[in-house]
């Protein structure tokens, strides 16, 4: 056997080449989420990260132990690249609540965030341009951009983004495609009323632009209203495909979400998401289907909601004080995130080293906006901490800005 020569320690070290869309992207928001999620020290607002106190773990453990006593050998071997009957029949079935739908219009993926980029594989060309809202999900602009396409930022107002705006940029750039998250939109937390979706609608079918709708967060109301998909305008249906996540209602760590789309670019997502996994884990689509099939997922949203709601007021209170005068911040009606735009003076980025010090982390806003940053904007979730931990922490918050605020 032959032993490896010791590196030569004058030498520099290996490098991999690096294909140019990922180039000095060592990192990234996402990523940086999570590690400052996991610190013990740091009380986080970064991620939209759940409290694991409110998962259904009895439920959730009940229907891993079915589908492995009744289903076990099949749980466990390949599966088809569209998704598990059972599951496409499921979530058929949710949305038929209001958007008419059967299991053959289903595609099953990893979470939304991989049919995020399944649709950006099977649908863009470099150079394509994507309309956005501004600021719109951080992650969405990532798997645009790596796929070569151009993202466009599109103006928006407390009630989404704006429809003459809209039509102006379809005029000016063309685009490939519009992405909008409709409902308690990351990271602002606004949500478009009916009047607006169909504004909207209206752009999409006169200008022939499709849709890319985002929803994960239209059943965490805190009001008990929600709002029905723009898919489900009148003749949105066949020109919008819709994204919806378990991640958000059940669990992050089970991996599930699907794709509602018609027509022939169903053959190509199946084809795209087989190119990239073949299948989403088989065990994990049979424990989802046995959970919307035995278990009150409705029941289970509502109760979270309602912890959510009292963790937004906590917030809300508590960011109120602090605030300098002039600076906007958001009162999302359910979903997990406010938006505090601090104002001219303030770089929320320069901010967060001191943040972080004091013990309490947010997301930059900068990062949430394909074009022209407001860099004094944060996001930040109420989701994870108690009203306590949060009043807290948001306390310590304000001491940081109050200290940038003469900068």
């Amino acid at each position: 056997m032959t032993v490896p020569a010791a590196a030569d320690p004058s030498r520099p070290p290996y490098r991999f080449p690096v294909a140019a869309r990922y180039a000095g992207m060592e990192s990234s928001p996402l990523k940086d989420i999570f590690a400052l999620a996991a610190r013990e020290d740091v009380v986080s607002f970064a991620g939209g990260i759940p409290d694991p106190s409110l998962f259904a773990l009895e439920d959730v453990e009940d229907c891993y132990d079915w589908v492995l006593e009744h289903q076990g050998h099949r749980a466990l071997q390949y599966g088809v690249s569209e998704g598990e009957v059972e599951l496409r029949e499921q979530a058929a079935r949710r949305l038929s609540r209001d958007l008419p739908t059967d299991a053959s219009q289903i595609r099953v993926t990893s979470g939304s965030q991989e049919g995020l980029f399944v649709v950006a594989q099977a649908l863009l060309e470099p150079g394509d341009v994507v309309l956005v809202e501004s600021p719109t999900y951080l992650a969405a602009v990532q798997a645009f951009s790596v796929h070569g396409a151009r993202m466009i930022g599109v103006e928006t107002d407390d009630d989404g983004v704006v429809p003459e705006a809209l039509a102006e940029a379809i005029r000016t750039h063309h685009p490939r495609m519009v992405y909008l998250i409709p409902s308690f939109q990351n990271p602002t937390g606004r949500t478009m009323p009916v009047a607006r979706r169909q504004a909207v609608a209206e752009v999409l079918l006169r200008t022939d632009v499709p849709l890319i709708e985002d929803d994960p967060y239209g059943a965490l109301s805190f009001t008990g209203s929600t709002w029905a998909p723009i898919a489900s305008l009148p003749g949105m249906s066949e020109r919008t495909i819709l994204l919806n996540s378990m991640s958000k209602l059940m669990a992050p760590g089970v991996r599930i979400g699907w794709m509602r789309a018609e027509g022939e670019v169903l053959n190509t997502l199946a084809v795209t998401k087989a190119a990239i996994s073949m299948q989403s884990s088989v065990v994990d689509q049979l424990m989802v289907a046995r959970y919307l099939a035995t278990a009150d997922l409705d029941a289970h949203v509502a109760q979270v909601s309602a912890v959510y709601r009292e963790r937004r007021d906590a917030m809300a209170r508590a960011i109120a004080p602090v605030l300098p005068e002039g600076a906007h911040v958001t009162h999302p009606d359910g979903g997990m995130f406010l938006w505090a735009a601090l104002g001219e003076g303030y770089d929320a980025q320069d901010m967060l080293a001191d943040s972080v010090e004091a013990g309490v982390a947010y997301l930059p806003g900068w990062s949430f906006f394909a074009d022209d940053p407001d860099r004094s904007t944060m996001r930040l979730s109420f989701v994870t901490h108690s009203p306590a931990v949060i009043e807290d922490a948001i306390g310590r918050l304000g001491e940081v800005i109050a200290r940038h605020g003469g900068r």
